[in-house]
């Protein structure tokens, strides 16, 4: 787990050139240890501030006493156009940042370190609604046999990517887990359980389908040994997946294992770790899964962010009824 030593030091080197850049770090710290965000959350966070930090420096806002609503509005506005001095942002990444900033001030109000709140009622832009991107059964199923398994690495690879599509995890929940999480015995006898640990680490079980569970096997029993014995001592690691020198694969390394597999099953277009998580929810509500199993099983924190899938299977549906009804057009 990142530690608040790990975070700290990073974080305030970028953001003690002003006064409001220090309040940021500390807010940040908070949000680290308190709120026990995930790295890769905090770091999305911190851009956005540094960003915040910039346009405050820029508006000679060199005391957070001097924000005003207005200055906190005006940034808002400009994030989506660029007016703020800084790169455009998308409609989602302009909500995420204002969403820090409004953290930001809020947990000062709340500390007392201001007197009131100038983001309180400032808005994040709406953001359009982007449908997840799903990959068909048969895709999916080309690029899972697409994976030479003669290998010890090829061996994870499938068992990876089984993984990937049995579970729906992330892919930093994926390449997180050590092998405690995963009973190599329910593994041999089915059906497993996974722990997985999403945002906030927060944990929720998961089975794991028989496909994964053959693949999983194979992998521990006949590759991740051998995987293992190339580490030093010192590189060691109870990870469940290991890269080639025996340490915790990476994410990257991860996506590259599942592009390689994609251009070997000629699957076009983009094809990402997250597109097996999107095919996941998709195909389950095609087969019938009630939208709340499937949000416990995705572990979103609300079942809004689950019905954006509702949203694609109608679309299949009505492409469907389209071609098959002798009416419909």
């Amino acid at each position: 787990m990142t530690t608040a030593e790990g975070v700290q030091a990073p974080v305030q080197d970028e953001l003690q050139t002003t006064a409001p850049g220090r309040l940021m770090g500390e807010y940040l710290q908070h949000m680290l240890v308190e709120r026990g965000l995930s790295a890769n959350t905090l770091a999305a966070y911190r851009r956005d501030l540094l960003r915040y930090q910039r346009f405050l420096a820029a508006q000679d806002a060199h005391l957070i006493e001097g924000v005003t609503r207005q200055l906190v509005s005006a940034f808002a506005q400009g994030l989506a156009t660029g007016a703020d001095g800084q790169a455009p942002l998308s409609p989602r990444s302009a909500a995420r940042t204002v969403v820090a900033v409004r953290g930001f001030h809020r947990f000062l109000a709340l500390e007392g370190t201001t007197a009131t709140d100038p983001a309180e009622d400032v808005h994040p832009p709406v953001a359009g609604q982007r449908l997840p991107k799903a990959i068909s059964v048969d895709e999916v199923t080309r690029i899972l046999e697409a994976v030479d398994t003669s290998t010890p690495a090829g061996l994870r690879d499938r068992a990876l990517l089984e993984f990937l599509y049995s579970t729906g995890a992330r892919i930093s929940e994926a390449v997180g887990l050590d092998v405690d999480d995963v009973s190599v015995d329910e593994v041999l006898e089915g059906p497993a359980v996974v722990r997985l640990f999403g945002k906030g680490s927060k944990e929720r079980l998961v089975p794991l389908g028989s496909y994964a569970a053959r693949a999983m096997d194979a992998y521990l029993v006949r590759s991740r040994p051998s995987l293992a014995a190339t580490a030093t001592a010192k590189n060691s690691t109870p990870a469940l997946f290991l890269n080639l020198r025996g340490g915790r694969l990476s994410r990257q390394s991860a996506w590259s294992i599942l592009k390689t597999a994609a251009e070997r099953a000629h699957v076009s277009g983009e094809v990402s770790p997250h597109t097996l998580r999107h095919s996941f929810a998709t195909h389950l509500l095609q087969g019938g899964a009630d939208v709340r199993v499937v949000q416990e099983l995705l572990g979103h924190a609300s079942v809004t962010t689950t019905q954006v899938y509702t949203l694609v299977t109608a679309d299949t549906l009505r492409e469907v009824y389209a071609a098959a009804h002798p009416r419909a057009l």
